[in-house]
């Protein structure tokens, strides 16, 4: 009889995917900073598009985080039908492709948008969204229900009896616990939205461009597909992976806790709600900004959905091939990442968190150009490269029911002699079905909206669904490229929602 867990799974399972990983962040960065011509230095141009870069990223992490305080605030202090509704919208744009979220905000306060046919009845001049101000509000649309999400949780987080104390000692609950409790959690959502911010490609390239509010994934992007200067390309990927790898180190160090005691899990009682009307105004004013230019993507997309050109459907099918090789992909790895139980396992699983994709793109574009045409491995490479970058989410998904399958059931196995297989089909993986389909639906989704790697990779021929849409957008078919949005964001939503319910039904634990 086993006395002590002993390891079922090989280890070779979680050392091939780790070694993967890094293959595919610092074997592309090695790649990147071989090739990349330091002793020509940065341009004035590239100064420029780091403090762009940097300033957005504060910018637009800033006022997602004040904006998201009251909204947050609100949403834990009231109880209305609808609540829950109003929750899970939240959650939305975090599975939204980017360049269909970009055409909804173009919809609203664009050149022909809803905003500025209002200030035209006005007689008041247009606004413009493009440049430092488009971009910004395109990273606030994004990340202002994340970080809503995440302050809610740290708001929900408040016992009831320290409510309870505030109201004895009639103490105002604003001091007493939820300024200790924003103190704790908000610096490090600021800084997890300032590194998403940092390696936004997709904002930049349809709100940004021009000399002053260029990016340096956006600069990465000209070097390689415009100018064709891979030195140039190479050191600003390595500029750029600096700049991630700085946030991501702050990100982790940055920890914070509130002091008090824990709770008794009793429902929450609050002698602190006056000024409702206010509350619901910051919920609704929070629900419109994001529903409007969503519902605008509906009804402009609509009436062309089945008038698209046949290159939109080939794409389309090429999106779905990828999101789907990416998502398994990405479950394989985190499978093994999780059951290797080794503290260098987490490590690696958040390494990808440090490199963005365009970057890791340029480190594999660089390795495969001197042996064969970037184009033709573009699916394979934009697959891999989406699986990669998807894998810290799905990690932190599964790793706590994986751990909870090796506390509770390791022994028992090894005392029945199971192996790699029968251990993964009859213990481990129906244990952690919910999970897995949770974070197949997130690897599925953010490859089928995501328009980084297969930018510098891709021909006429293997579009995938975001950048033929570009290409519409790029080329006035707003119509056509309204439809492809559409297109895109239902088979977004439905690859989440079929691994999300796959992953959920006939679960009795």
């Amino acid at each position: 009889m086993a006395q002590r867990a002993v390891a079922i799974v090989p280890r070779w399972p979680g050392a091939l995917s780790g070694a993967l990983v890094l293959a595919l962040t610092l074997g592309t960065l090695a790649a990147v900073a071989w090739r990349a011509q330091w002793a020509s230095g940065l341009s004035a141009a590239d100064w420029a598009a780091i403090r762009f870069t940097v300033t957005q990223a504060l910018v637009s992490a800033g006022l997602s985080v004040i904006l998201a305080i009251p909204v947050a605030r609100a949403l834990a202090r009231r109880q209305f039908q609808g609540r829950g509704a109003l929750i899970t919208l939240l959650g939305a744009p975090f599975l939204l492709p980017v360049i269909v979220a970009v055409l909804g905000l173009l919809a609203v306060f664009g050149r022909g948008g809803v905003v500025n046919d209002g200030l035209a009845m006005l007689g008041l001049p247009p606004i413009s969204i493009y440049g430092f101000h488009g971009v910004i509000l395109a990273h606030v649309f994004f990340n202002l229900p994340l970080a809503t999400r995440l302050i809610l949780q740290g708001w929900l987080s408040i016992p009831a009896e320290r409510f309870r104390l505030a109201a004895t000692l009639n103490t105002p609950v604003w001091h007493f616990l939820e300024k200790p409790m924003l103190r704790a959690v908000v610096p490090g959502i600021f800084l997890v939205i300032f590194l998403i911010c940092l390696t936004s490609f997709a904002v930049a390239l349809t709100l940004g461009g021009g000399p002053r509010a260029t990016t340096v994934e956006l600069a990465i992007y000209q070097a390689l597909r415009f100018d064709f200067d891979l030195g140039r390309a190479a050191m600003l990927a390595a500029v750029q992976f600096g700049l991630c790898g700085i946030a991501t180190i702050i990100t982790w160090r940055v920890t914070g806790h509130d002091g008090l005691s824990g709770g008794m899990d009793r429902v929450v009682q609050r002698w602190d709600l006056p000024r409702p009307l206010w509350d619901g105004i910051v919920m609704a004013a929070a629900a419109l900004f994001l529903i409007l230019p969503l519902a605008m993507v509906f009804l402009n997309g609509l009436p062309g959905i089945f008038d698209m050109p046949g290159v939109v459907w080939a794409a389309a099918w090429r999106s779905v091939l990828v999101a789907t090789i990416s998502a398994i992909l990405c479950i394989m790895m985190s499978v093994a990442l999780a059951l290797s139980s080794h503290r260098w396992a987490t490590l690696i699983g958040a390494l990808p968190l440090a490199a963005s994709g365009l970057v890791v793109g340029t480190g594999a574009f660089l390795i495969v150009f001197p042996f064969v045409r970037p184009s033709s491995l573009a699916l394979v490479v934009t697959a891999l490269v989406n699986a990669t970058l998807a894998l810290p989410f799905v990690l932190r998904a599964i790793l706590p029911a994986v751990a909870d399958v090796n506390r509770d059931y390791q022994r028992l196995g090894a005392t029945l002699g199971f192996g790699l297989w029968p251990w993964l089909r009859i213990v481990v993986l129906p244990r952690i079905r919910r999970p897995l389909g949770f974070g197949a639906g997130i690897a599925a989704a953010l490859s089928m909206g995501d328009l980084g790697v297969i930018t510098l990779f891709a021909g006429e021929s293997q579009a995938t669904l975001p950048l033929a849409m570009y290409r519409l957008m790029g080329a006035y078919q707003i119509e056509a490229a309204a439809s492809t949005g559409l297109l895109l964001l239902l088979l977004s939503l439905t690859m989440f929602w079929i691994c999300d319910r796959g992953g959920r039904a006939h679960v009795a634990v």
